[in-house]
Formats: C-alpha cells, structure tokens, sequence
C-alpha cells in the first residue's frame, strides 16, 4: 500500500495549486499522451472490414497495451524516485497529474459566475467545456444541472478513484487507472462505430471505478448532510453501474432532481431521474461546488487517518 501520507501530500498541493499552465503549454498532460496513443491504435486497428469479433479481441488488446505501459512508467519512475534524496517531493508532484480537484473546481465556478450574474450565453459555453450534451438550448435550470451532475460524476472519476487506486498500488496503479479512464471516455461508447472496439474499455473502467464511485457518492452524501437514502434508491436506476451513485448522492444532499432526458448531438436520449425535488437552481450550484470543497476535505481527512492507524506495509 502506498505512504497514505503521501497521498495526503499530493491532494493537498494538487487542491491548492492544480496543474500549472506552463508546464501544460511545455508538455501537455499525461492524459493528452495516453489519448495519443489510444488515437494511433484506435485508427489501426477499429477498421470495420476487420469484422466485429477481431474488433473486439483488438479492443481488449489495446486496452492491455495502454493501461500495461502507463502502469509500467509508473513502476519506473516510482523506482528511479526512490533512489535520490528528492524522491519523495518527486513521486508526490508527479501524483499530483492524476488527481483533477483545482480544475474541476474551477471548470464549475467557470459555470457558476456568469450564470449567477445572468449571463446565460457565456454560462453555456462555460458548461459545454465539461458536459458532452447539447448545450445551446439549456435554460439555467439545465445549465445547473449539467453542472451539478458533472460535478458529482468527476468528483469520483477525476479524484476519489484515482486516489483510491495510488492508494492501493503507488504510481503504477494511479497511472493505470488514468489510462483505462481516459479509454473509456475516448473509445468505451455505445455508437456503431465504437460499440465492439470499445467494449474492454468500458468493462475494464466499470470494475476500476466500483469501489470508489461508491466511495464518492457517499462523500457526498455525508458532506451534504443528507443524500446516503436517495444514493440507495435511486443509483441502480442508471445504465452504468457506477455513475448513478455520486450524481444520486449529489441531488439527495442538495434535495432537487437531476437526470432526466437529455439531448446529445441533437438525439434526445432518456435518463434516470435522481431525487425528487425541483429542478436545480443557480443557489443549488453554489451549495453543490461547497458539498464538493467539503467532500475533497473528507478525502484528506480520509488519507491522513490512514496515515495515523499506518495500515498494512507501505511502498514508500
């Protein structure tokens, strides 16, 4: 099990400082290097003559060179690190790339300015940056939504369960998790295009995340003060197995209804509805960005009681 200290030390500079924009603009993200290479092995090898069954097979093939590598440069850098006297502040900064509490914060006060000051249009393409639906169209109602539902959806994807699994095994198992996300988000989809290359990705992302979407959702649950009896009842009613449980958790806190039909690329598909309040309003945003804030401080107050009961041996 990795130092729960150090993963302390990594959400806490991540939380304050997140990823800088130069270092961005000189090398980009890690992420950006994974989608990179899902890209080239995506063009290769998901041609439709190939036929579905060789599709999928390359599909779960691509998924074992891409998570395999990334868990690979984990378990090199992590090696290398340990052997000068910096190594700990290195393996603590380079954690810091996995973890995404600074941005996503601030990808929804982006959201949450202009929509509490009116401005509906720049709320929209504010809200576009962090939702894959159809944003043209939303009211503030919907906007919020999108927002809150992004939020407590990426709260776990984005934090809880990369934490979670360099908790479990260091940078191989954080850079591992990264990799099958981001695989799922590029290629794990239900389109005729993606539907037997991306099958691996999408499974292997389900069995990453069934621990900590779990986790998360009750994070939030508790952070709101409420939120655990909807989480239960309502989860299971989405299609994934673990989305549903931050995003239920998130509308039982704030007491309003999120889910619900929703248009992407001008098709209007069905969703769950999560809670049973009225619709989210510009005030439900705010109290949810806090519900967020006070859920990271859980999870840090989670890893430092780890680190004071020293549970099990540690890789660093």
């Amino acid at each position: 099990m990795f130092d729960p200290w150090l993963l302390l030390a990594a959400l806490v500079v991540e939380g304050c400082v997140g990823y800088p924009q130069s270092v961005y603009r000189a090398i980009r993200h890690p992420v950006v290097w994974i989608g990179v290479g899902l890209e080239v092995l995506e063009r290769r090898w998901n041609r439709p003559e190939l036929g579905d069954e060789t599709r999928r097979w390359l599909g779960v093939i691509t998924v074992v060179i891409i998570s395999g590598c990334a868990a690979g440069v984990g378990y090199i850098v992590q090696v290398l690190a340990g052997n000068v006297s910096f190594g700990t502040a290195l393996i603590v900064l380079i954690a810091t790339t996995g973890l995404a509490q600074h941005s996503l914060y601030t990808h929804v006060r982006a959201v949450l300015r202009p929509l509490a000051e009116g401005d509906l249009g720049t709320a929209r393409r504010a809200v576009s940056e962090i939702v894959g639906r159809d944003t043209a169209s939303l009211n503030d109602s919907g906007v919020a939504s999108a927002a809150l539902e992004s939020l407590a959806e990426s709260f776990n994807d984005g934090i809880v369960a990369p934490a979670f699994w360099l908790l479990v095994g260091g940078l191989p198992g954080l850079f591992a998790y990264k990799a099958l996300n981001t695989a799922d988000s590029l290629i794990g989809h239900r389109e005729p295009r993606w539907r037997m290359f991306g099958w691996a990705a999408a499974r292997a992302d389900d069995i990453a995340n069934l621990i900590p979407a779990r986790l998360a959702g009750a994070l939030l649950a508790i952070a709101g003060g409420g939120g655990l009896f909807v989480m239960w009842r309502d989860a299971p009613k989405h299609a994934s197995p673990n989305a549903g449980w931050p995003e239920a958790a998130m509308a039982g806190a704030l007491r309003i209804r999120l889910g619900g039909p929703t248009a992407y690329d001008g098709v209007m598909h069905e969703r769950p509805i999560f809670g049973a309040g009225a619709q989210p309003t510009v005030e439900d945003l705010k109290r949810g960005l806090r519900i967020y804030v006070i859920a990271c401080g859980l999870l840090w107050l989670s890893a430092a009681l780890l680190g004071f009961l020293g549970s099990g041996p540690q890789l660093l």
